[in-house]
This record gives structure tokens, C-alpha cells and sequence, in this order.
């Protein structure tokens, strides 16, 4: 089953209406997108607390790496550099971070908040290489400014 971004976008509109706490809005969002799409094998956030440093937020899906500097990995990248990370083959990554043996390909999005300051960024893993498109990426966008620009 792949994500209906339609029926996505709608229903985390809905149960995120009103609210502006991050983490809830995290957990709600890692929640609504794991179970969306059969690609998913990990979805969750990586929170940025200190200066050029991730840590682990909310997700689903087994255990993910506890911080991560911006310096290292694809969620690095991605936080750095402000862009989204599309990413075929992880194992073709320079530096890429193996929280997951299983993980195949990944995508990584920056998030930011109202103010346009970096809150985070939010990574899919999936265990299949090559899993994710231009079109997830923009969909996901979509959804990711609807929850957090408001906040």
C-alpha cells in the first residue's frame, strides 16, 4: 500500500488542529505517515536541540540512532544544509549513519518552524532500495509546513 497524500494531508490537518506543541505534533505526524505507506519501515523526527546536534524524537519503527551531528549521516545533511535528502542507496552515502542494517534507501526533510528557524528534520527509512520519490518528498513538504509553520 502506498500513501494516499490526499486522505494524509486531511486527516493530519484534523487530529493536529489547535495544537502547537511540537512534540505532540511530531508524534502525531511520525504516527499518521508510518502507518500510511507500506515503504515505511522507520518514520520519525530528530529534534535540533543544540547548536549543529540532533536527538532522537518521536517515531516509529525499531530503534533509531540516540543524536546525530550535523555533520554525519543523511539527517545531517539535512539539517546542514537545509535541503531534502533523497537517497536511493544509503550504502552509496558518503558518511551515511546506520542506525538500521535492514535500511536500504532514505529520505530526510528539513522542518521548520513559523519563524523559519530549524526545529528538526524528519527521516523515512525503508528496507526496499529506491523506495521513495520526488513526489513523496513534495507531499511530505506539504504536510510537514501545514503542522509546524503554525507553531
Amino acid at each position: 500500500m502506498q500513501a494516499d497524500f490526499g486522505t494524509l494531508t486531511k486527516t493530519i490537518a484534523s487530529l493536529t488542529a489547535g495544537e502547537t506543541d511540537e512534540v505532540a505534533l511530531m508524534a502525531t505526524v511520525a504516527c499518521e505517515v508510518h502507518h500510511a505507506d507500506d515503504r515505511f519501515d522507520w518514520t520519525g523526527f530528530y529534534r535540533a536541540v543544540a547548536p549543529e546536534l540532533l536527538k532522537i524524537g518521536p517515531y516509529q519503527g525499531g530503534h533509531g540512532c540516540l543524536q546525530i551531528p550535523f555533520s554525519r549521516g543523511v539527517c545531517g545533511a539535512a539539517a546542514r544544509t537545509g535541503v531534502v535528502q533523497l537517497v536511493a542507496d544509503v550504502d552509496a552515502f558518503p558518511g551515511h549513519i546506520a542506525c538500521a542494517s535492514s535500511t536500504r534507501s532514505e529520505l530526510v526533510l528539513p522542518v521548520w518552524n513559523a519563524a523559519g528557524g530549524l526545529i528538526g528534520v524528519f527521516d523515512i527509512d525503508s528496507d526496499q532500495p529506491n523506495a521513495f520519490t520526488e513526489e513523496d518528498a513534495e507531499q511530505l513538504a506539504v504536510i510537514l509546513r501545514q503542522v509546524f509553520s503554525r507553531s
